[in-house]
Protein backbone atom coordinates (compact mmCIF):
# COMPACT_ATOMS: atom_id res chain seq x y z
CA UNK A 1 0.00 0.00 0.00
CA UNK A 2 0.89 3.55 -0.86
CA UNK A 3 1.33 6.47 1.52
CA UNK A 4 1.19 9.55 0.87
CA UNK A 5 2.97 12.95 2.42
CA UNK A 6 2.70 16.06 1.01
CA UNK A 7 6.08 18.19 -0.02
CA UNK A 8 6.31 21.96 -0.09
CA UNK A 9 7.42 22.98 -3.61
CA UNK A 10 7.49 25.08 -6.67
CA UNK A 11 7.35 22.85 -9.66
CA UNK A 12 9.73 24.18 -12.13
CA UNK A 13 11.14 23.67 -16.04
CA UNK A 14 14.12 25.30 -15.93
CA UNK A 15 17.90 25.40 -17.51
CA UNK A 16 20.07 24.73 -14.45
CA UNK A 17 23.39 23.95 -16.12
CA UNK A 18 24.73 26.70 -13.53
CA UNK A 19 22.01 26.24 -10.47
CA UNK A 20 23.60 22.76 -9.96
CA UNK A 21 25.86 24.71 -7.28
CA UNK A 22 28.79 21.64 -9.00
CA UNK A 23 32.26 22.99 -7.96
CA UNK A 24 33.80 21.97 -11.08
CA UNK A 25 35.71 24.65 -13.35
CA UNK A 26 33.72 24.25 -16.41
CA UNK A 27 29.79 24.53 -14.46
CA UNK A 28 29.83 28.13 -13.60
CA UNK A 29 27.88 28.35 -10.37
CA UNK A 30 24.47 30.05 -11.10
CA UNK A 31 23.10 30.25 -7.03
CA UNK A 32 24.51 32.52 -4.81
CA UNK A 33 25.34 29.89 -1.80
CA UNK A 34 25.54 31.86 1.59
CA UNK A 35 25.86 29.17 4.10
CA UNK A 36 23.09 28.90 6.58
CA UNK A 37 23.68 27.60 10.39
CA UNK A 38 23.80 24.32 8.52
CA UNK A 39 27.37 22.90 9.80
CA UNK A 40 29.41 19.55 9.14
CA UNK A 41 27.85 17.52 11.56
CA UNK A 42 24.29 17.71 9.97
CA UNK A 43 25.66 17.05 6.38
CA UNK A 44 24.14 13.40 7.28
CA UNK A 45 20.63 14.34 8.04
CA UNK A 46 21.03 16.75 5.25
CA UNK A 47 22.04 13.93 2.58
CA UNK A 48 19.63 11.46 4.10
CA UNK A 49 16.71 14.44 3.28
CA UNK A 50 17.97 14.69 -0.18
CA UNK A 51 18.36 11.06 -0.66
CA UNK A 52 14.89 10.61 0.20
CA UNK A 53 13.58 13.04 -1.64
CA UNK A 54 15.24 11.96 -4.94
CA UNK A 55 14.37 8.46 -4.93
CA UNK A 56 10.81 9.35 -4.39
CA UNK A 57 9.90 11.71 -6.89
CA UNK A 58 13.10 11.59 -9.47
CA UNK A 59 12.41 10.54 -12.82
CA UNK A 60 15.91 8.25 -12.89
CA UNK A 61 15.32 6.85 -9.45
CA UNK A 62 16.42 3.65 -10.31
CA UNK A 63 19.51 4.70 -11.85
CA UNK A 64 20.61 5.70 -8.34
CA UNK A 65 23.37 4.56 -6.62
CA UNK A 66 22.32 2.52 -3.45
CA UNK A 67 21.95 4.62 -0.21
CA UNK A 68 24.50 2.71 2.06
CA UNK A 69 27.73 3.39 -0.93
CA UNK A 70 27.36 6.91 -0.74
CA UNK A 71 29.84 8.53 2.13
CA UNK A 72 26.49 9.95 4.26
CA UNK A 73 28.99 13.06 5.96
CA UNK A 74 30.05 14.38 2.64
CA UNK A 75 29.34 18.23 1.53
CA UNK A 76 25.69 18.05 0.73
CA UNK A 77 26.66 19.51 -3.06
CA UNK A 78 29.44 16.62 -3.48
CA UNK A 79 26.58 13.99 -2.10
CA UNK A 80 23.97 15.40 -4.53
CA UNK A 81 26.22 15.20 -7.49
CA UNK A 82 26.21 10.97 -6.82
CA UNK A 83 22.60 10.95 -7.43
CA UNK A 84 22.30 12.75 -10.64
CA UNK A 85 22.08 11.05 -13.49
CA UNK A 86 24.59 11.61 -16.64
CA UNK A 87 25.05 15.29 -15.64
CA UNK A 88 26.38 16.03 -19.10
CA UNK A 89 24.23 14.63 -21.55
CA UNK A 90 20.76 13.35 -19.92
CA UNK A 91 20.13 15.21 -16.54
CA UNK A 92 22.22 18.78 -17.22
CA UNK A 93 19.58 20.31 -14.53
CA UNK A 94 18.71 19.21 -11.10
CA UNK A 95 20.21 21.43 -8.70
CA UNK A 96 21.31 21.40 -4.60
CA UNK A 97 21.09 24.96 -3.12
CA UNK A 98 21.99 25.86 0.65
CA UNK A 99 19.79 29.05 0.13
CA UNK A 100 16.22 27.68 -0.64
CA UNK A 101 14.48 31.29 -0.30
CA UNK A 102 17.32 32.98 -2.46
CA UNK A 103 16.56 30.77 -4.89
CA UNK A 104 12.87 30.68 -5.18
CA UNK A 105 12.79 34.45 -5.05
CA UNK A 106 14.92 33.91 -8.19
CA UNK A 107 12.40 31.71 -10.03
CA UNK A 108 9.77 34.03 -9.39
CA UNK A 109 11.68 37.22 -11.15
CA UNK A 110 13.04 38.66 -8.09
CA UNK A 111 16.82 39.04 -7.30
CA UNK A 112 19.31 41.77 -6.56
CA UNK A 113 20.52 43.07 -9.88
CA UNK A 114 22.39 45.47 -11.94
CA UNK A 115 19.39 44.63 -14.63
CA UNK A 116 21.51 44.20 -17.74
CA UNK A 117 21.39 40.77 -19.77
CA UNK A 118 24.94 40.96 -22.16
CA UNK A 119 27.15 38.87 -24.49
CA UNK A 120 30.70 39.23 -23.81
CA UNK A 121 32.80 39.29 -27.35
CA UNK A 122 35.98 40.38 -28.46
CA UNK A 123 36.95 43.56 -29.53
CA UNK A 124 40.44 43.05 -31.00
CA UNK A 125 41.77 41.14 -33.06
CA UNK A 126 44.34 39.71 -30.31
CA UNK A 127 41.15 37.89 -28.50
CA UNK A 128 42.26 39.36 -25.46
CA UNK A 129 40.23 42.63 -24.52
CA UNK A 130 36.63 41.82 -24.75
CA UNK A 131 33.25 44.30 -24.03
CA UNK A 132 29.84 44.08 -22.69
CA UNK A 133 27.60 43.94 -25.36
CA UNK A 134 23.66 44.53 -23.96
CA UNK A 135 21.13 42.84 -25.27
CA UNK A 136 18.50 44.09 -23.03
CA UNK A 137 18.26 45.96 -19.92
CA UNK A 138 15.60 45.34 -17.42
CA UNK A 139 12.69 47.95 -16.65
CA UNK A 140 13.02 49.44 -13.93
CA UNK A 141 16.49 48.38 -12.84
CA UNK A 142 19.01 50.27 -11.73
CA UNK A 143 20.40 49.81 -15.18
CA UNK A 144 17.49 51.39 -16.76
CA UNK A 145 17.35 54.82 -13.91
CA UNK A 146 21.28 54.91 -14.99
CA UNK A 147 19.94 55.42 -18.85
CA UNK A 148 21.14 51.97 -20.39
CA UNK A 149 19.92 50.54 -23.26
CA UNK A 150 19.86 47.72 -25.90
CA UNK A 151 22.81 48.76 -28.01
CA UNK A 152 24.98 50.26 -25.46
CA UNK A 153 28.59 48.70 -24.57
CA UNK A 154 30.50 48.55 -21.88
CA UNK A 155 34.62 48.48 -22.04
CA UNK A 156 35.91 49.34 -18.36
CA UNK A 157 35.41 47.90 -14.71
CA UNK A 158 35.83 50.25 -12.29
CA UNK A 159 38.53 51.72 -14.82
CA UNK A 160 39.87 48.37 -15.66
CA UNK A 161 39.74 47.10 -18.92
CA UNK A 162 37.93 43.86 -19.58
CA UNK A 163 40.02 41.33 -20.96
CA UNK A 164 39.71 37.20 -20.94
CA UNK A 165 41.65 36.71 -17.83
CA UNK A 166 39.84 39.11 -15.64
CA UNK A 167 36.21 39.39 -16.27
CA UNK A 168 34.95 37.08 -13.95
CA UNK A 169 37.23 39.07 -11.04
CA UNK A 170 35.50 42.11 -12.42
CA UNK A 171 31.96 41.00 -12.66
CA UNK A 172 31.68 38.74 -9.58
CA UNK A 173 30.75 40.40 -6.78
CA UNK A 174 30.99 44.47 -6.45
CA UNK A 175 27.24 45.80 -5.51
CA UNK A 176 28.15 49.26 -7.13
CA UNK A 177 30.27 49.19 -10.12
CA UNK A 178 30.89 52.25 -12.47
CA UNK A 179 31.14 51.10 -16.12
CA UNK A 180 32.99 53.07 -18.85
CA UNK A 181 30.91 52.83 -22.25
CA UNK A 182 32.36 52.10 -25.43
CA UNK A 183 31.99 53.76 -28.93
CA UNK A 184 31.84 52.50 -32.93
CA UNK A 185 34.45 54.63 -35.16
CA UNK A 186 35.71 53.44 -37.95
CA UNK A 187 35.06 49.94 -37.33
CA UNK A 188 37.03 50.38 -34.28
CA UNK A 189 35.82 49.77 -30.98
CA UNK A 190 37.33 52.08 -28.29
CA UNK A 191 36.38 53.62 -24.47
CA UNK A 192 33.99 56.62 -24.44
CA UNK A 193 34.65 59.50 -22.10
CA UNK A 194 30.81 58.74 -20.11
CA UNK A 195 30.71 56.58 -17.25
CA UNK A 196 28.01 55.03 -15.55
CA UNK A 197 27.96 53.80 -11.71
CA UNK A 198 25.68 51.54 -10.70
CA UNK A 199 24.43 49.83 -7.02
CA UNK A 200 22.72 46.83 -7.40
CA UNK A 201 18.86 47.03 -6.14
CA UNK A 202 16.39 44.11 -5.47
CA UNK A 203 13.89 44.05 -8.78
CA UNK A 204 10.59 42.32 -9.47
CA UNK A 205 11.05 41.89 -13.35
CA UNK A 206 8.19 42.25 -15.87
CA UNK A 207 8.83 39.23 -18.42
CA UNK A 208 7.40 41.53 -21.00
CA UNK A 209 10.83 43.59 -22.15
CA UNK A 210 8.93 45.50 -25.27
CA UNK A 211 5.21 44.92 -27.60
CA UNK A 212 4.73 47.21 -30.81
CA UNK A 213 2.59 46.38 -33.97
CA UNK A 214 4.26 47.56 -36.90
CA UNK A 215 1.49 48.20 -39.67
CA UNK A 216 2.88 47.12 -43.81
CA UNK A 217 -0.53 47.72 -45.57
CA UNK A 218 1.80 47.25 -49.18
CA UNK A 219 2.49 43.87 -48.15
CA UNK A 220 -1.07 43.00 -46.52
CA UNK A 221 0.34 42.93 -42.89
CA UNK A 222 0.11 44.15 -39.38
CA UNK A 223 2.65 42.55 -37.52
CA UNK A 224 2.43 42.12 -34.28
CA UNK A 225 5.82 41.94 -32.37
CA UNK A 226 6.40 40.74 -28.49
CA UNK A 227 9.75 40.44 -26.60
CA UNK A 228 9.11 38.26 -23.22
CA UNK A 229 12.09 37.30 -21.50
CA UNK A 230 10.26 35.05 -18.53
CA UNK A 231 7.52 33.04 -17.58
CA UNK A 232 6.07 34.46 -14.54
CA UNK A 233 2.59 34.74 -13.94
CA UNK A 234 2.92 37.96 -11.50
CA UNK A 235 3.83 39.05 -8.28
CA UNK A 236 2.90 38.24 -4.30
CA UNK A 237 0.74 41.60 -4.46
CA UNK A 238 -1.14 40.54 -8.03
CA UNK A 239 -0.44 36.54 -8.60
CA UNK A 240 -2.15 37.31 -12.37
CA UNK A 241 -0.25 40.77 -12.95
CA UNK A 242 2.30 39.74 -15.35
CA UNK A 243 -0.37 37.08 -17.41
CA UNK A 244 -2.77 39.96 -17.70
CA UNK A 245 -0.33 41.87 -19.19
CA UNK A 246 0.13 39.67 -21.61
CA UNK A 247 -3.52 39.63 -22.44
CA UNK A 248 -3.66 43.30 -22.88
CA UNK A 249 -1.17 43.28 -25.41
CA UNK A 250 -2.73 40.56 -27.49
CA UNK A 251 -6.38 42.15 -26.43
CA UNK A 252 -4.29 45.19 -28.47
CA UNK A 253 -2.78 42.98 -31.41
CA UNK A 254 -6.67 40.96 -31.61
CA UNK A 255 -7.77 44.94 -31.92
CA UNK A 256 -5.43 46.17 -34.24
CA UNK A 257 -5.50 43.04 -36.50
CA UNK A 258 -2.51 41.39 -36.28
CA UNK A 259 -1.78 38.64 -39.22
CA UNK A 260 1.68 38.29 -38.38
CA UNK A 261 3.26 37.26 -34.96
CA UNK A 262 6.87 37.86 -33.51
CA UNK A 263 7.65 36.03 -30.63
CA UNK A 264 11.03 36.58 -29.51
CA UNK A 265 11.93 34.17 -26.76
CA UNK A 266 15.73 34.97 -27.00
CA UNK A 267 16.52 35.58 -23.51
CA UNK A 268 13.86 33.78 -22.72
CA UNK A 269 15.07 30.38 -20.26
CA UNK A 270 12.02 30.01 -19.07
CA UNK A 271 9.67 29.88 -16.23
CA UNK A 272 5.73 28.77 -14.72
CA UNK A 273 4.08 26.20 -17.03
CA UNK A 274 0.70 28.28 -15.98
CA UNK A 275 2.57 31.52 -18.37
CA UNK A 276 3.32 29.30 -21.11
CA UNK A 277 -0.25 27.77 -21.09
CA UNK A 278 -1.49 31.58 -21.66
CA UNK A 279 0.94 32.34 -23.92
CA UNK A 280 -0.13 29.68 -26.30
CA UNK A 281 -3.28 29.74 -25.53
CA UNK A 282 -3.06 33.38 -26.81
CA UNK A 283 -1.17 32.54 -30.07
CA UNK A 284 -2.36 28.53 -30.80
CA UNK A 285 -4.80 28.45 -33.95
CA UNK A 286 -8.25 26.72 -34.12
CA UNK A 287 -7.28 25.86 -30.31
CA UNK A 288 -9.52 24.94 -27.39
CA UNK A 289 -10.06 23.89 -23.84
CA UNK A 290 -10.44 20.41 -24.91
CA UNK A 291 -7.11 20.44 -26.80
CA UNK A 292 -4.15 18.63 -25.78
CA UNK A 293 -0.98 21.79 -25.15
CA UNK A 294 1.11 19.06 -23.83
CA UNK A 295 1.13 16.01 -21.51
CA UNK A 296 4.02 15.03 -19.33
CA UNK A 297 5.96 11.82 -18.20
CA UNK A 298 6.87 10.60 -14.72
CA UNK A 299 8.56 8.21 -12.89
CA UNK A 300 6.84 4.92 -12.91
CA UNK A 301 5.89 5.16 -9.07
CA UNK A 302 3.52 8.79 -10.09
CA UNK A 303 2.39 7.83 -13.45
CA UNK A 304 0.71 5.19 -11.52
CA UNK A 305 -0.50 7.60 -8.74
CA UNK A 306 -1.52 9.83 -11.02
CA UNK A 307 -3.39 7.71 -13.02
CA UNK A 308 -5.43 5.77 -10.44
CA UNK A 309 -6.56 8.91 -8.77
CA UNK A 310 -7.40 11.26 -11.57
CA UNK A 311 -7.73 8.60 -14.49
CA UNK A 312 -6.06 7.35 -17.60
CA UNK A 313 -5.52 11.23 -18.82
CA UNK A 314 -4.35 12.62 -15.61
CA UNK A 315 -1.11 14.28 -17.51
CA UNK A 316 -2.57 15.59 -20.57
CA UNK A 317 -2.74 19.39 -19.54
CA UNK A 318 -4.94 21.62 -22.37
CA UNK A 319 -5.07 25.15 -23.76
CA UNK A 320 -7.05 27.69 -21.69
CA UNK A 321 -9.63 29.42 -23.13
CA UNK A 322 -8.76 33.03 -23.88
CA UNK A 323 -10.94 35.48 -25.14
CA UNK A 324 -8.09 37.61 -27.11
CA UNK A 325 -6.63 34.73 -28.74
CA UNK A 326 -5.65 35.64 -32.13
CA UNK A 327 -4.33 32.37 -33.37
CA UNK A 328 -7.53 32.14 -35.99
CA UNK A 329 -6.25 35.50 -38.05
CA UNK A 330 -2.84 33.63 -38.06
CA UNK A 331 -1.22 30.77 -40.51
CA UNK A 332 1.83 31.17 -38.70
CA UNK A 333 4.09 32.37 -35.73
CA UNK A 334 7.88 33.30 -36.11
CA UNK A 335 9.61 32.52 -33.16
CA UNK A 336 13.70 34.29 -32.78
CA UNK A 337 16.00 31.84 -30.83
CA UNK A 338 19.07 32.09 -29.38
CA UNK A 339 21.10 29.34 -26.54
CA UNK A 340 19.21 30.47 -23.83
CA UNK A 341 15.84 29.84 -24.92
CA UNK A 342 14.71 27.21 -23.14
CA UNK A 343 12.39 25.09 -21.18
CA UNK A 344 9.17 26.72 -21.06
CA UNK A 345 9.43 28.47 -24.05
CA UNK A 346 10.85 25.33 -25.80
CA UNK A 347 7.68 24.32 -24.28
CA UNK A 348 5.49 26.57 -25.99
CA UNK A 349 7.63 25.95 -29.17
CA UNK A 350 7.09 22.41 -29.34
CA UNK A 351 3.27 22.75 -28.21
CA UNK A 352 2.22 25.45 -30.96
CA UNK A 353 3.67 23.43 -33.79
CA UNK A 354 0.87 20.43 -34.31
CA UNK A 355 -1.72 23.18 -34.37
CA UNK A 356 0.13 25.52 -36.79
CA UNK A 357 3.61 26.58 -38.62
CA UNK A 358 6.34 27.73 -36.45
CA UNK A 359 9.03 28.88 -37.66
CA UNK A 360 11.92 30.10 -35.90
CA UNK A 361 15.19 32.04 -36.61
CA UNK A 362 17.95 31.89 -34.51
CA UNK A 363 20.48 29.51 -32.96
CA UNK A 364 19.55 26.57 -31.67
CA UNK A 365 17.67 26.17 -28.21
CA UNK A 366 19.20 24.77 -24.69
CA UNK A 367 17.09 21.37 -25.20
CA UNK A 368 15.43 21.46 -22.11
CA UNK A 369 12.05 19.09 -21.82
CA UNK A 370 12.13 18.20 -18.05
CA UNK A 371 10.31 19.65 -15.84
CA UNK A 372 11.14 19.60 -12.10
CA UNK A 373 9.86 20.70 -8.64
CA UNK A 374 11.53 23.15 -6.25
CA UNK A 375 11.77 21.40 -2.88
CA UNK A 376 12.79 22.82 0.62
CA UNK A 377 12.54 21.03 3.83
CA UNK A 378 8.74 20.30 4.67
CA UNK A 379 10.39 20.44 8.76
CA UNK A 380 12.08 23.54 8.44
CA UNK A 381 15.23 22.16 9.79
CA UNK A 382 17.22 24.10 7.21
CA UNK A 383 17.64 26.09 4.22
CA UNK A 384 18.71 23.49 2.05
CA UNK A 385 16.73 22.85 -1.23
CA UNK A 386 16.54 20.80 -4.65
CA UNK A 387 15.13 21.35 -7.41
CA UNK A 388 14.60 17.42 -8.91
CA UNK A 389 13.71 16.76 -12.36
CA UNK A 390 10.63 14.83 -12.51
CA UNK A 391 9.74 14.20 -15.69
CA UNK A 392 9.47 15.20 -19.35
CA UNK A 393 6.82 16.85 -21.67
CA UNK A 394 5.84 16.22 -24.78
CA UNK A 395 3.01 17.69 -27.15
CA UNK A 396 0.15 16.40 -28.93
CA UNK A 397 1.69 14.43 -31.06
CA UNK A 398 4.11 12.73 -28.76
CA UNK A 399 7.39 14.62 -29.73
CA UNK A 400 9.41 15.46 -27.46
CA UNK A 401 12.56 14.91 -29.36
CA UNK A 402 14.38 17.89 -28.48
CA UNK A 403 15.90 17.40 -25.21
CA UNK A 404 19.39 16.92 -25.91
CA UNK A 405 22.48 19.34 -25.95
CA UNK A 406 21.65 20.63 -29.47
CA UNK A 407 18.53 21.35 -28.19
CA UNK A 408 16.25 23.10 -31.33
CA UNK A 409 17.89 23.65 -34.51
CA UNK A 410 16.04 26.94 -35.81
CA UNK A 411 14.57 26.70 -39.52
CA UNK A 412 16.48 29.90 -40.50
CA UNK A 413 20.18 29.95 -38.46
CA UNK A 414 20.96 33.63 -38.16
CA UNK A 415 23.73 34.34 -35.91
CA UNK A 416 23.04 37.42 -33.67
CA UNK A 417 27.24 38.93 -33.84
CA UNK A 418 26.63 42.36 -35.22
CA UNK A 419 27.17 45.21 -33.03
CA UNK A 420 25.72 47.69 -31.61
CA UNK A 421 22.51 45.45 -31.16
CA UNK A 422 19.85 47.41 -32.46
CA UNK A 423 16.32 48.17 -31.24
CA UNK A 424 14.07 45.80 -30.95
CA UNK A 425 11.67 46.01 -33.87
CA UNK A 426 13.93 47.66 -36.11
CA UNK A 427 13.73 46.60 -39.74
CA UNK A 428 17.23 46.20 -40.05
CA UNK A 429 17.75 44.40 -36.20
CA UNK A 430 19.38 40.92 -37.15
CA UNK A 431 17.09 38.39 -36.68
CA UNK A 432 13.51 40.51 -36.99
CA UNK A 433 15.05 41.65 -40.43
CA UNK A 434 15.17 37.26 -41.23
CA UNK A 435 12.00 37.31 -39.80
CA UNK A 436 10.53 40.44 -42.28
CA UNK A 437 12.89 38.23 -45.09
CA UNK A 438 10.52 35.12 -45.03
CA UNK A 439 7.20 37.68 -45.48
CA UNK A 440 8.16 38.93 -48.17
CA UNK A 441 8.78 42.45 -46.97
CA UNK A 442 11.70 44.37 -47.87
CA UNK A 443 14.41 46.67 -45.68
CA UNK A 444 13.01 50.00 -47.00
CA UNK A 445 15.72 51.74 -49.13
CA UNK A 446 15.41 55.11 -47.88
CA UNK A 447 16.37 53.92 -44.18
CA UNK A 448 20.02 54.81 -43.59
CA UNK A 449 21.52 52.29 -41.39
CA UNK A 450 24.08 53.16 -38.49
CA UNK A 451 27.81 51.37 -38.94
CA UNK A 452 28.03 48.54 -37.57
CA UNK A 453 30.77 45.10 -36.68
CA UNK A 454 31.02 41.80 -36.56
CA UNK A 455 32.45 40.74 -33.49
CA UNK A 456 33.64 36.94 -32.07
CA UNK A 457 31.41 36.06 -29.10
CA UNK A 458 33.30 34.89 -25.88
CA UNK A 459 30.34 34.14 -23.67
CA UNK A 460 26.59 34.67 -24.59
CA UNK A 461 23.47 35.64 -22.86
CA UNK A 462 24.70 35.99 -19.36
CA UNK A 463 23.43 38.23 -16.68
CA UNK A 464 24.60 41.02 -14.42
CA UNK A 465 26.88 38.56 -12.15
CA UNK A 466 28.09 36.05 -14.68
CA UNK A 467 24.81 34.69 -14.30
CA UNK A 468 23.09 32.61 -17.38
CA UNK A 469 19.10 33.27 -17.12
CA UNK A 470 18.05 30.02 -15.66
CA UNK A 471 15.52 28.47 -18.10
CA UNK A 472 12.09 27.48 -16.19
CA UNK A 473 9.21 25.52 -16.68
CA UNK A 474 7.59 25.98 -13.57
CA UNK A 475 3.85 24.42 -13.01
CA UNK A 476 1.93 24.64 -9.84
CA UNK A 477 0.28 21.78 -8.60
CA UNK A 478 -0.04 19.10 -6.01
CA UNK A 479 3.38 16.95 -5.39
CA UNK A 480 3.09 13.62 -2.93
CA UNK A 481 5.56 11.56 -1.38
CA UNK A 482 5.14 8.35 -2.83
CA UNK A 483 6.56 5.58 -0.46
CA UNK A 484 6.04 1.85 -1.32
Amino acid sequence: MLHFKKLHFVFVLILAACVTGCKEKDVAPDVDTTLDSTTASDYKAVNAWLYEIMNDGYFWYKEMPEETSLDATSDPYDYFEKLVYQRQTVDRFSAVTDDIDALENEFNGISKIFGISYSLSFIDNGNSNIGIFLNYVVKGSPADKAGLKRGDFLLKVNGTQLTSANYQSLLGGSETTTFTLGTLNGGAIAAASQTVSITKAEVSEDPVAFSTVISKPAYGKTIGYLVYTQFVPGTSADDEKYDNELRQIFADFKSKGVNELVLDLRFNSGGYISSAETLASLIGRNISSSKIFYTEQWNDKYIAYWQKNQGANALNYNFQTEANNIGNNLNRVFVLTSNSTASASELVINGLEPYMEVITIGENTAGKNLFGSLIDDDENRWKWGAYVMLGQTANANGESDYGTVKGMTPDYIVEDTNVPYKPFADENETLFRKALDVMGIPAPTSMRTAATKTVDPFKKSLRDDLKTRKNLMIRTGSLMRVNP
